[in-house]
């Protein structure tokens, strides 16, 4: 077996582990599925490194991708690598600030970009940045040179010995790439991690797939999120396939048509998931509806951990032949794996989906920790609803005296580019990493994530409230879209909140209610009542100083373009408070 040192040995590695398959990766171009090789995969990403020696390219030069989900981005990363160059993958949804600062910050040199208006945008931010030499695209597009372009280049002019020279000079430790966090205040930070950081955290999770080279794994998340790339890097590993999905839009249907065993999302996809499951089955009339939602109850009673009596298994054994079974089909009827991150997950999605046969596995990380620190898994105690499972073998993990989680190991960023006091600030001098999430230890050594330590606030009553532990249980409703909790030195706390508007059509064509408009429905008396029920019954089982004492309901879904949500849909509160500052003001009048 090769050993794997620097990412870009995963490659060689492929070959004298796995049997050859003509699927390494594929990709769905005008309605069919383009499969691609490790041979072909090698021979892209040698050509793509011979080409960017050509442009003159030095170990050291920073090279910006910005694109979709795509073949492109490994033969690239890999190519980039190979020269010693580092790769700065950044979101195809950032400002046109966020981009210059990012160009100017890092220094890039050239820049790959996918998209014919996005092209056109970055091209005209690069005009701001003296360093840039030139902008390619990934597809052909007028007045730019392409991906492809640069791969024929390369292939005239190989220098394989000249590549081989670089690659032995790259040690484990070196820096491979920048990724900047996308952040809710102020500008980005670059977040350094070497080959070896990433590499140890795929390596330490797999163990965790039941399968091998066999299987397949859909990709939908963005590539240059850490989450998703060392998943990229760890199917590489295992020899697994990897489908690149088309849109977040196509996701149903591409699962559908190549059934994969593995897929990692962030918690809003298995909601949208579940609400559509839920929403089929309010369509059901009769004994047909009333055995559904006797499934749907059964599965919330799902113990996870598998302590579940001879009473409650023969029921469940009914409930999958007639209900879960379809939900599973529905779903390509070959998972293995989902794992969430990026957020908490609300333990009625867990139970159901594990119920149904469909194994949610929960992860916790942070681009700065390359990223999971902690991961459901199969060991013992490996899972428990509300926990991120215990900490990944070989991180340590360390609750602080004010609650902060600590982490310590080789996924440890070498830290912020360009900024060594804040790196300082979040790097002990004991090499602990302070995460600012606020969490315990359960007694079985699950860690539990309670808050973010700079998103708690305290009332003007001096009482402390943990916002996205409230939003987490509001968002449990069917009604409820999305949350953001407010009310620091305040007398109580109060809310905005985004019904779920697809929903409210169904509840309102139900009810027999008129459906307008989004706008028009939420000032519609019966509806708000209806909200504001939800609210009320979730108030009970908050503590006083915790219970949302007014809310302002939103007639528009919060989302990434209108920037109230970052690209792992997390919410962007600074952003949020200032947009709707009127509003907020109004709630504490």
């Amino acid at each position: 077996m090769t050993e794997i040192t620097r990412i870009f040995d995963l490659l060689p590695h492929y070959v004298a582990s796995f049997k050859p398959k003509d699927d390494a990766l594929a990709v769905k171009e005008d309605g069919v599925w383009k499969k691609i090789s490790i041979e072909q995969y090698i021979q892209a990403s040698d050509n793509l490194a011979y080409g960017l020696l050509g442009l003159g390219v030095k170990p050291g030069d920073t090279i910006v991708t910005i694109t979709n989900n795509r073949p492109e981005w490994n033969f690239l990363d890999i190519a980039i690598m190979q020269v010693g160059a580092i790769h700065v993958p950044v979101y195809p949804t950032i400002s046109p600030a966020d981009y210059q600062y990012i160009f100017n910050h890092a220094g890039i040199k050239f820049i790959f970009v996918a998209g014919e208006d996005l092209s056109k945008r970055i091209k005209e931010a690069a005009n701001f940045c003296p360093s840039v030499k030139e902008v390619f695209t990934f597809n052909q597009r007028e007045g730019f040179r392409n991906v492809y372009d640069l791969m024929d280049l390369g292939q005239k002019n190989p220098r394989a010995e000249e590549i081989q020279k670089i690659k032995k000079s790259i040690d484990t430790h070196d820096l491979a790439t920048i990724i900047y966090t996308s952040g809710t205040t102020g500008n980005p930070k670059g977040v350094m991690l070497s080959h070896n950081n990433i590499i140890s955290n795929f390596k330490a999770v797999s163990y965790i797939p039941t399968f091998g080279e066999e299987g397949k794994a859909l990709s939908f998340l963005p590539l240059c999120h850490i989450y998703e790339r060392m998943l990229n890097y760890l199917y590489q590993y295992l020899g697994i396939s990897i489908y690149y999905a088309e849109s977040l839009a196509t996701i149903t249907d591409n699962i559908k048509e190549i059934h994969p065993d593995m897929m990692c999302c962030v918690p809003r996809l298995l909601e949208k998931i579940y609400d559509k499951i839920q929403a089929s089955g309010r369509k059901l009339k009769g004994v047909k509806r009333m055995i559904f939602f006797w499934a749907v109850d059964l599965a919330l009673q799902y113990d996870v951990q598998g302590n579940n009596n001879a009473w409650y298994m023969m029921r469940h054994k009914i409930a999958d032949k007639l209900i879960f079974s379809k939900w599973r089909a529905a779903l390509g009827g070959n998972f293995k794996i989902i794992v969430s991150g990026g957020a908490s997950i609300q333990p009625r999605l867990v139970k159901t989906f594990r119920a149904a046969g469909l194994p949610i596995y929960e992860g916790y990380g942070l681009t700065e920790t390359s990223p999971v620190v902690a991961v459901t898994s199969t060991d013992n105690n490996g899972i428990k609803i509300g926990t991120v499972g215990p900490p990944l073998r070989g991180v340590e993990v360390k609750i602080a005296k004010d609650g902060e989680i600590l982490a310590r190991g080789p996924g440890i960023m070498l830290g912020y580019f360009k900024d060594e006091e804040m790196t300082k600030s979040v790097i002990d001098e004991d090499g602990w990493f302070h995460t600012g999430d606020i969490g315990l230890f359960e007694p079985e050594g699950q860690l539990r994530i309670t808050g973010r330590k700079k998103e708690i606030f305290k009332t003007s009553l001096g009482k402390y409230i943990a916002p996205e532990l409230l939003e987490n249980k509001v968002k449990e409703s069917p009604f409820i879209d999305n949350i953001i909790v407010v009310g620091e030195n305040q007398k109580f706390a109060a809310a905005l909140v985004v019904p779920d508007f697809n929903h409210l059509k169904s509840y309102c064509n139900i009810k027999q209610i008129k459906y307008t408009t989004d706008e028009e429905i939420i000032t519609v008396p019966q509806i708000k009542q209806r909200l504001m029920k939800v609210i009320d019954q979730f108030n009970k089982n908050f503590g006083s100083t915790e219970q949302i004492k007014r809310v302002e309901f939103m007639s528009k879904e919060w989302s990434t373009g209108s920037g109230e949500l970052t690209p792992t849909l997390k919410l962007k509160r600074a952003f949020i408070v200032k947009k709707y500052q009127e509003k907020i003001d109004k709630l504490f009048v």
